[in-house]
């Protein structure tokens, strides 16, 4: 489905309520799936509807280029109640259609009462302000912080407080929401990482030679960042910024996750050094490169600190690689609708 094509007056407006629609709109309120033309520093520059599907192409300041944003409204939507919203974070070299596109997200929280906003995050973005960026702003973080989640609130029939907010994410994703719990506790009360690191400074050993390496989320984010997001800018610059990284890292601010609903899920596959099975190159692609049992370990890290700190959560362990789990996306979504606070 494409989404590059512009939108008239008229499909603005379409199904939701027309003369209606645009009286509120003129009276900058937030009614339905109607859209304020500016709230929290964005303005939004097209918008479609597809079925249950907002889509929405935002103008901000914090970012370069024009950010998209999917969300999808519960059946029934239209029934004058409030409900709770799931921030749905894409991994790398992915964007905000993965979950609809590849996971079958309108399936999943179908007959289900809650919001999913999915949100572009850059393809190596890492949830993050750079601390360099050499094509334009790049701030992530400030984008889904200070302006997507006011936007959504204004615009939408949320409950805007932390019982009313989840936040979930697959690989870079994961570990996005669980750094946006680590240094924005108090806006969300749920947190869930498919395949997502929880240690920035876990060391793992190389594929080629099996050398152990330190930090090695570190250096992959600003890696990747500089190769396919920054154009040589780095998240966490160079050298590094430890203040930076640790605000950052889950596994440091242990007490941010107390008192929330915490979901992990990694793979146990290990993948072989290169020479042990070469044909392992081919089947390799960026998502890939950072290997499963990687993330494994440092979920199993993160476990042992919650562990240690008397903190509450739920964490599986399955055979398979990085990838999101249908029926562990399913369970993750019945849990945040259990867990937050309900429509009404």
């Amino acid at each position: 489905m494409s989404f590059d094509h512009s939108i008239s007056r008229r499909s603005v407006f379409k199904g939701a309520g027309g003369l209606a629609v645009a009286s509120a709109l003129g009276a900058g309120a937030a009614l339905g799936a109607t859209t304020p033309a500016h709230a929290a520093g964005l303005d939004v520059v097209e918008h479609q509807t597809y079925g249950r599907m907002e889509y929405y192409k935002v103008s901000t300041p914090s970012i370069a280029w024009k950010p998209r944003v999917n969300v999808l409204l519960p059946d029934g939507y239209d029934s004058g109640r409030r409900y709770p919203v799931l921030y749905l974070l894409h991994g790398g070299a992915q964007n905000f259609m993965k979950f609809d596109k590849e996971d079958d997200i309108r399936g999943l929280t179908a007959g289900r009462d809650l919001i999913v906003v999915m949100p572009d995050g850059g393809i190596a973005g890492w949830y993050c302000n750079p601390v360099t960026a050499n094509l334009g702003p790049r701030n992530w973080e400030t984008f889904h912080i200070e302006e997507l989640i006011p936007w959504v609130d204004a615009t939408f029939r949320t409950f805007p407080e932390q019982a009313g907010r989840a936040v979930s994410g697959f690989s870079m994703g994961g570990f996005g929401a669980l750094k946006y719990i680590a240094k924005y506790s108090d806006k969300f009360a749920s947190v869930s990482a498919h395949s997502g690191p929880a240690n920035l400074r876990t060391t793992s050993k190389d594929i080629l030679n099996g050398i152990p390496i330190s930090d090695v989320i570190v250096r992959w984010a600003n890696f990747t960042s500089a190769a396919f997001e920054l154009l040589g800018g780095t998240v966490y610059g160079i050298p590094w910024r430890q203040d930076l990284i640790t605000a950052d890292n889950p596994i440091e601010n242990i007490e941010s996750y107390r008192d929330k609903r915490i979901f992990l899920v990694a793979g146990t596959d290990r993948l072989k050094p290169l020479w042990e099975d070469i044909t392992k190159l081919a089947e390799k692609s960026l998502l890939n490169v950072l290997n499963e049992d990687t993330v494994l370990n440092t979920q199993r890290e993160f476990a042992e600190k919650l562990d240690s700190a008397g903190i509450t959560y739920e964490r599986f362990e399955e055979s398979g690689g990085h990838l999101v789990r249908p029926e562990r996306l399913q369970q993750d979504v019945d849990g945040v609708v259990a867990h937050l606070r309900k429509a009404e």
